[in-house]
């Protein structure tokens, strides 16, 4: 997303909300955690339910990157 597509995603949904996809894998739902990619699903899920209302969202590389392969994929 460049600067422009920002501003006018600020406009359109009338919000500055920026949501963290700080992820823990140790604090995500048990039921998750028997999917191939935990992390991943559970950001998903995040995603579809906030992005009516979100002009962007930031992960937090040292929770992906801790996982090595899996946390890659997985963002």
């Amino acid at each position: 997303m460049n600067y422009k597509q920002l501003v006018s995603n600020i406009k359109q949904k009338k919000s500055f909300l920026c949501v963290g996809l700080d992820t823990d894998y140790n604090m995500l739902p048990k039921f998750l955690m028997d999917s191939e990619y935990p992390i991943f699903e559970f950001n998903k899920r995040i995603i579809d339910e906030t992005a009516k209302y979100v002009v962007a969202f930031k992960p937090n590389m040292a929770f992906y990157e801790i996982l090595g392969a899996a946390g890659w994929i997985s963002l």
